[in-house]
């Protein structure tokens, strides 16, 4: 795709536009507009949000629980950045331990597509390792100082919160301002999350997408 709607015409739940493809291209275009991809009937019909509120973390409003403290400070887990990006994503697709997450609209195509945007350089992974094995993780996409989180999944308790906790401690130290979480949860307002205006969200996103930070 080479444009889309302007965002205004989004319907009252956000939906911007029917169709196009998943190439890198799209994908960041997309992102860089405020824009996310999120199929919500079958595989053969692709949609685009653009919600009227916008769920933000920004960083400097984070809380951590006392008990996420304490599990972070007693985990035998080893947390990895970007070490095995598409068994998280994965493991995301997957129908159970996924928290309050939205439901299985991870298709296949969708993976397929963040694998290469993974390998473009502008999707990454947060993982959480116990044993040698994966038992917690994170995806999100990132266009200069942005970061807009996707999905998580956990098969031990809190290792996906360990997971968001260890990636907002990277995000500020790399300079980063605020996650973009697309859509509040009962997790993500328990971090801290509240919603922005759609056009509050991209005056936020215009100063973010062009500054020279690689994450």
């Amino acid at each position: 795709m080479k444009a889309f709607p302007p965002l205004e015409l989004a319907d009252e739940n956000g939906l911007l536009a029917i169709g196009g493809d998943l190439d890198v291209a799209t994908l960041l275009l997309a992102y860089r507009s405020g824009i996310f991809p999120w199929p919500i009937a079958d595989e053969a019909v692709l949609t685009w949000f653009s919600p009227p509120q916008r769920a933000v973390l920004f960083l400097d409003e984070v809380r951590v629980s006392r008990s996420l403290r304490r599990a972070l400070r007693r985990t035998e887990g080893v947390f990895r950045l970007d070490s095995d990006f598409e068994s998280v994503i994965r493991r995301c697709a997957e129908p159970i331990h996924r928290g309050d997450q939205r439901g299985t609209w991870i298709t296949e195509p969708m993976i397929e597509a963040y694998i290469d945007l993974h390998r473009a350089g502008h999707a990454h992974s947060v993982e959480c390792w116990l044993g040698g094995e994966l038992v917690g993780g994170l995806y999100g996409v990132a266009i200069g100082g942005m970061f807009a989180g996707e999905s998580l999944f956990f098969r031990v308790p809190n290792a996906s919160k360990m997971c968001l906790a260890v990636l907002v401690h990277y995000l500020r130290a790399k300079g980063v301002g605020w996650i973009d979480c697309q859509q509040m949860t009962p997790l993500l307002e328990g971090f801290g999350a509240r919603e922005v205006p759609r056009m509050e969200f991209v005056a936020l996103l215009q100063q973010a997408v062009d500054r020279p930070l690689k994450l």
